[in-house]
């Protein structure tokens, strides 16, 4: 079990399984809104689905609409339960605000060389921090 310490953006708690991106993420266009699976053709987790991860990649990209897409994964019942990020951005903060998603990052230990696919992953973000399984 490990304990890191990061920056707490929305508040929440959640426990699940991890799914990790090495890559940035877009919202618009890297994920379905209405499966929760990520369909990018090149992207290394093509075909696996966020519903109920905590997932886990550096910082989001793309469009504004990103944020949009978010709340559509969490009306849709396909959201991720948390979000854990290197570095967050607008579009992945305010996404995770109006769609009540717990979202952390500026971890004090880089959670992409800790973090692997399938953990069990305790996210605190009353405390700001996680657990790792």
């Amino acid at each position: 079990m490990k304990i890191i310490r990061g920056r707490v953006l929305v508040e929440g708690y959640a426990e699940g399984e991890a799914l990790v991106s090495k890559e940035p993420i877009s919202f618009l266009g890297d994920i379905d809104p209405k499966t929760g699976i990520i369909v990018r053709k090149d992207h290394p987790l093509r075909g696996l689905s966020i519903k109920d991860k905590v997932f886990v990649f550096p910082y989001g990209k793309g469009s504004t609409v990103g944020s949009y897409i978010i709340y559509q994964l969490a009306k849709n019942d396909v959201a991720p339960k948390a979000i854990l990020n290197v570095k967050s951005e607008p579009i992945i903060i305010i996404g995770c605000v109006i769609s009540e998603i717990p979202l952390i990052d500026s971890f004090k230990e880089n959670i992409l060389k800790i973090v692997k696919n399938g953990d069990y992953i305790v996210v605190n973000g009353r405390e700001g921090h996680i657990i790792v399984k």
